[in-house]
């Protein structure tokens, strides 16, 4: 195991030497690397592997089929299909050669699709055989220039992409046959997760691909013999370009498996030999709530990456899977900056070593929730917040080129990128990346993420996290799942809090009221309950609380039981349509 100064080390070392080569994008690294582990499996899935020379072939004829279709340097193509190996090979082919690949979200359909289609303009639509009626019924929607192409067998009379590149050449290509794009051209369109608004398509240049695969194949020390558990969805940054990127350029093998199951997960990571395992949000709860496997300890990981582990869950993961390293981060696909927890620290997203600190420009400032934007002081500028202060964190834009630190890249549309970009923080000439993220810093420079600026609300004249109430509504007695949100009450301020539960049988109101009154403050404590059957949540694991949150404490409108807490009586009570009414006409004291 490395030590944290280790890590930071070979990362920093990784890097260095990005900037000084131009040429050298990711597509052209991979064919590199094809020369040196050759035979050598790179990407693998239940269906097919791709060794590091095939898969270099593979990128060879992709990039000559765009090429064929006549696409140029800029222009785009949508790539819309679910974990497969050939996945990664398509976008770097297309890339290679100048094009820029949208990745798209394979859940979405209807005016959404059309949208994340429509904002970047793209020459080409690539579908898998099975998602090409989802894109077809927008077909209205869409420009009448635009060409469909399917992978794979049964999308009727669409041409087929895995046969029309398979006739061409696997040969490295000639300088003579391509325009090569730099560092500094785009290379995908990543779009951001969220439960809520339009998607935005946030700019991905080749040289973010390069810095974000060797950061973290520094961070991780991946070696050849490193074997990566990738169940995350291929066209986030995450799951499609840190786990993949990370591991291919330490020469590893990528596991891809479609989708996450916890009931199958310890059986499929040991018949795979991994060593790594790449998790996000609520996956790791979801393995603690799945009864004891006998492979859950017999892995061979060496290290777990990635973010969302939250402190209630952080120590059970580690002690009971037996995980001997955790390395937690923080990053925004489009953000300026990033943080690394080295140290294993439990409930920390990382800090900056103390000789990096000058080079990564970020602050905390201090936030009006009610309004959303951070206060001013008699100048105008926002106010830091001192250790232990909630506050946003901020990445200054530097706009230095070649330099991972300061750079804000943005999104497809020009406005969704200023209004991410704060100006006259602490000067009239800076401008800051806004992350919308709540955190703190502690005396030792470790950073805590504590809610995100549109989850967390005020009532009763205090700020209240929902990321830190669910905590711990979670870690009570018979409670298998929370998710914590804030409701708007008729003749109060602000927004009372309300926690959706999954429960067990050994869940009971009183003990669960006993455990809130002893975890947090009167203010804090959930106001209305609600018991679901289950929670649904986003393809990266996030809770769709938007959707619960407006469906509120209504029996009408919120299917389960509904309960609410009446102060005279110290306890939960049914919340039915005649306490519905009490609450609207403001005749329940809450």
């Amino acid at each position: 195991m490395r030590t944290p100064k280790q890590a930071w080390v070979r990362a920093l070392q990784l890097t260095a030497a990005i900037p000084r080569n131009p040429q050298l994008t990711l597509p052209v690294h991979i064919e590199g690397l094809a020369a040196v582990h050759e035979q050598h499996p790179a990407l693998v899935s239940q269906h097919a592997t791709l060794t590091y020379r095939t898969l270099a072939a593979a990128c060879n004829q992709y990039a000559r089929w765009g090429l064929a279709a006549g696409l140029k340097p800029g222009d785009v193509v949508c790539l819309m299909m679910p974990n497969a190996v050939d996945y990664m090979a398509i976008w770097l082919g297309l890339t290679r050669v100048g094009v820029t690949v949208e990745l798209l979200n394979t859940h979405l359909v209807g005016s959404l699709l059309a949208h994340s289609i429509n904002v970047v303009a793209p020459r080409y639509v690539i579908a898998e055989a099975s998602l090409c009626a989802a894109v077809l019924a927008v077909r209205a929607q869409l420009p009448t220039t635009l060409k469909y192409v399917a992978h794979g067998p049964g999308a009727h009379d669409l041409p087929r992409l895995d046969l029309e590149m398979a006739r061409m050449p696997s040969e490295a290509l000639d300088a003579g046959e391509y325009q090569p794009p730099s560092l500094e051209d785009r290379a995908l369109y990543i779009y951001t997760s969220g439960t809520t608004g339009l998607p935005k398509a946030a700019n991905v240049s080749h040289y973010r691909l390069m810095q974000w695969s060797h950061w973290f194949a520094g961070m991780m020390d991946t070696q050849p013999g490193d074997r990566m558990y990738d169940c995350l969805p291929l066209y986030h940054s995450v799951g499609g370009v840190v786990a993949t990127g990370a591991t291919l350029v330490g020469g590893g093998t990528v596991i891809l498996r479609e989708r996450f199951s916890a009931s199958d997960f310890w059986r499929d990571l040991v018949a795979e030999r991994c060593t790594l395992f790449q998790y996000i949000g609520e996956l790791c709860r979801y393995l603690l709530g799945t009864a004891a496997h006998p492979d859950e300890s017999r892995h061979q990981l060496r290290l777990c990456c990635g973010n969302g582990l939250r402190p209630e869950v952080w120590e059970a993961f580690v002690q009971r899977f037996k995980i001997p390293q955790i390395l937690e981060y923080y990053a925004a696909t489009e953000g300026s900056f990033s943080l690394y927890n080295c140290e294993g620290r439990p409930g920390s997203i990382g800090r900056f070593p103390p000789f990096l600190r000058h080079r990564i420009p970020v602050a905390l400032v201090q936030l009006d929730v009610s309004t959303g934007e951070p206060l001013r002081d008699a100048q105008g500028h926002c106010v830091r917040c001192a250790p232990g202060e909630i506050g946003e964190a901020l990445g200054q834009i530097t706009g230095a080129a070649g330099d991972a630190n300061g750079r804000f890249e943005g999104y497809a549309d020009p406005a969704a990128s200023q209004r991410k970009v704060l100006r006259d923080v602490f000067d009239s000439a800076d401008a800051w990346f806004r992350t919308g993220d709540l955190m703190r810093q502690d005396a030792q420079g470790f950073y805590y993420f504590v809610d995100r600026i549109g989850d967390t609300f005020r009532w009763k004249g205090e700020n209240v996290s929902t990321t830190e109430v669910s905590g711990v509504v979670s870690g009570a007695p018979g409670v298998c799942g929370a998710a914590v949100y804030g409701v708007r009450v008729p003749g109060a301020d602000g927004r009372a809090g309300m926690a959706a539960l999954v429960v067990n049988e050994e869940f009971s109101l009183g003990a669960f009221r006993e455990h809130l009154a002893a975890s947090l403050p009167d203010y804090a404590q959930p106001l209305f309950v609600r018991i679901v059957p289950q929670i649904e949540v986003t393809e990266t694991f996030k809770l769709k609380k938007h959707e619960l949150a407006e469906q509120g404490y209504d029996p009408q409108q919120a299917a389960g039981e509904l309960y609410v807490y009446e102060r005279e009586r110290r306890a939960y009570v049914a919340l039915d349509a005649a306490t519905h009414e009490r609450i609207q006409a403001g005749a329940l004291r809450l």
